[in-house]
């Protein structure tokens, strides 16, 4: 990062700091796993970049399980939580039946590093560092993660019904989550809603802006005339909920800042994408649309203060929670060892370890 960036980024940063909001960055540190794991960013990075080449979309699914995870109750990991006894899973909230996705992914993450590190990474932190490896990975601005966080013990469906923001909002029930979990309703919104540059989303969540949008009988007038016909011949009327769409029509699989030149051309996928730039009277966003459309290092800087902020809700850390053997389950509920749960042959880890050292040497000589 240039001195000039390096130097936007911490005022950026203190300024946001200096409102009164919670944030819990005296307890997170980027070199917490400098001694217990040092090779923490490098695994799980490997593993996303192997993914990659089958699963083009795998990077948008894990910072929208990192989003998802700290919108409720703060960043814990309690996302990942499967069904118990004793826990009613976040997963089958209307944010993420049948739309999250990456948790196996992530299990993968979790059994290379339980092998090379173990009981150290929280799952918390794994979606963390996997959401800025995913960012970089598609061209997107880099930032040291501040890390440190542990796990939950609990989840709370209630709670992710309540504080997820849904696509079918209007931008003051959008701005009213924002407020609702300490993040600016602003700044924030705009610059993390840019995550939506890359990755794809279900027609279900968007077709009744296509026909009869808020009863109306017709498209929603916001839409642009020729981005519609693409759009109603994707997902006729009647047709299949499931089949996705690129949320950044213009590069998909790129992290830029084409996103924000889409809403100026009425090209936004989602309902609350393009009431970022359409709805009258929201002047603050309107700019900060036309601001981060002029200015790709701009949305870059703005981008990582607000995924940072975004990280710093409410973590648990010190002796509070746990460090989980399996993302999936409560270490009290494990029955027996988590190898066992998630057997990793040791063969197959030193692969995956040359794998990911052969990548970065690749990187260095490019």
């Amino acid at each position: 990062m240039h001195l000039s960036k390096a130097v936007i980024l911490v005022a950026f940063f203190f300024a946001f700091s200096l409102r009164g909001l919670p944030l819990a960055y005296g307890q997170l540190t980027p070199t917490f796993y400098d001694e217990t794991c040092p090779n923490v960013s490098s695994i799980i990075r490997g593993v996303i970049a192997e993914n990659l080449t089958s699963d083009p979309r795998i990077g948008a699914s894990l910072i929208r399980l990192h989003f998802h995870d700290c919108f409720v109750n703060g960043c814990d990991g309690s996302l990942l939580l499967d069904n118990s006894d004793t826990i009613e899973s976040e997963k089958e909230a209307n944010g993420n039946n049948n739309s999250a996705r990456g948790f196996d992914v992530v299990d993968r993450m979790k059994a290379l590093l339980e092998s090379a590190c173990p009981a150290t990474v929280s799952c918390a932190d794994i979606l963390a560092i996997a959401a800025e490896e995913s960012v970089v990975l598609a061209g997107g601005p880099s930032w040291a993660v501040p890390v440190g966080r542990r796990d939950s013990t609990t989840a709370s469906r209630d709670a992710a019904n309540a504080f997820l923001p849904s696509p079918f909002d209007t931008l003051d029930t959008l701005r009213e989550h924002f407020t609702n979990v300490s993040l600016n309703n602003s700044t924030d919104l705009a610059a993390l809603s840019g995550a939506h540059t890359f990755g794809r989303a279900q027609c279900s969540t968007f077709d009744f802006r296509l026909f009869d949008f808020n009863g109306t009988g017709a498209p929603d007038p916001t839409i642009d005339p020729d981005y519609l016909a693409i759009l109603q011949q994707l997902c006729p009327q009647g047709g299949n909920g499931s089949v996705l769409a690129d949320l950044d029509p213009t590069t998909p699989n790129g992290f830029d800042n084409n996103y924000y030149s889409n809403l100026q051309s009425n090209r936004g996928l989602l309902q609350t994408d393009q009431e970022l730039f359409s709805t009258p009277g929201a002047n603050d966003l309107i700019e900060l649309v036309n601001n981060f459309t002029a200015n790709q290092s701009f949305f870059f800087e703005t981008f990582v203060v607000s995924m940072i902020r975004m990280g710093n809700l409410s973590p648990l850390t010190g002796t509070e929670g746990e460090i989980r053997l399996n993302c999936r389950v409560v270490n009290g509920n494990l029955t027996r060892p988590y190898s066992s749960l998630k057997r990793v042959q040791s063969d197959e880890i030193q692969i995956d370890r040359r794998h990911i050292i052969q990548r970065r040497r690749i990187a260095l000589r490019k």
